[in-house]
């Protein structure tokens, strides 16, 4: 955490995520036309910001595109700001949300989150495609054969065997990255949107990237804001300790996206 204080509490590394909160998936370049010194030195403030996990950087091509992370910001608040005054933090939220769907998005943003895992890479593949493992730490089961073109499904575990959610598996390279297609309403007109789950192990430490791409509204991006933080977050806890959170996993359902 002291990372995390540390790149906020400069003025222009608060400015670098306000725009990032804006418009995210800028580049170098973009970040730079709005920060009032050399390429060198925002380059510098931009580091201290990955370092802290507070931004994440993801390769397009020849690109870099700088992206919001949200884990470090959502751990603060688990820690110390829940437990002050949730229902009036609550309410403030609410009244921020409704003001951002006022002044909504032309172009909705890639969602991107980072965690940190004390686990193997083939663990963390294995808990991304086991059934029995996602029912444990998301509530649903993702079931699939999990081969490129294979279809896959978000079943509720109560044994009617209803999935929620369907799609496609894009990419499948075990166990470092996993693509697939991912349609809350598949009957609806519009196309899907995608997840890529890339993991990078080091160590005794994985890096789990989850980009979630092609969003059809703002409020698709609202609703998965506040759903992949506490997946993530069981399925940390559940590969860590042997056990999910003591609250609700959240569940992808139709109304949050």
């Amino acid at each position: 955490m002291e990372l995390v204080f540390k790149a906020l509490a400069d003025e222009t590394r608060r400015s670098v995520l306000d725009r990032l909160r804006e418009r995210n998936g800028q580049t170098l370049r973009e970040l730079c036309e709005h920060l009032d010194m050399a390429r060198q030195s925002a380059t510098q403030h931009i580091d201290v910001l990955v370092r802290a996990n507070l931004v994440t950087v993801v390769r397009r091509g020849r690109e870099r595109l700088h992206y919001l992370n949200p884990a470090p910001i959502h751990e603060i608040e688990a820690r110390w700001i829940s437990g002050f005054d949730r229902p009036r933090l609550d309410a403030l939220s609410a009244i921020r949300r409704q003001a951002e769907q006022e002044y909504a998005m032309t172009t909705v943003p890639t969602y991107v989150y980072v965690t940190y895992i004390h686990a193997t890479a083939e663990q963390v593949w294995r808990a991304l495609t086991d059934a029995d493992l996602t029912a444990r730490y998301w509530g649903h089961a993702n079931v699939s054969d999990w081969q490129p073109g294979s279809p896959w499904e978000h079943r509720r575990t109560d044994g009617s065997g209803v999935a929620d959610v369907v799609g496609k598996v894009l990419e499948a390279e075990p166990p470092t990255r996993l693509a697939i297609t991912f349609e809350d309403s598949p009957h609806e007109d519009r196309e899907p949107s995608t997840v890529t789950f890339l993991v990078e192990p080091h160590q005794d430490i994985v890096r789990l990237t989850v980009t979630h791409e092609r969003l059809a509204n703002l409020d698709m991006f609202n609703g998965i804001s506040r759903g992949w933080p506490a997946v993530l977050a069981n399925l940390k806890s559940l590969l860590e300790t042997g056990s999910v959170l003591p609250q609700s996993p959240w569940e992808m359902e139709s109304s949050d996206a």
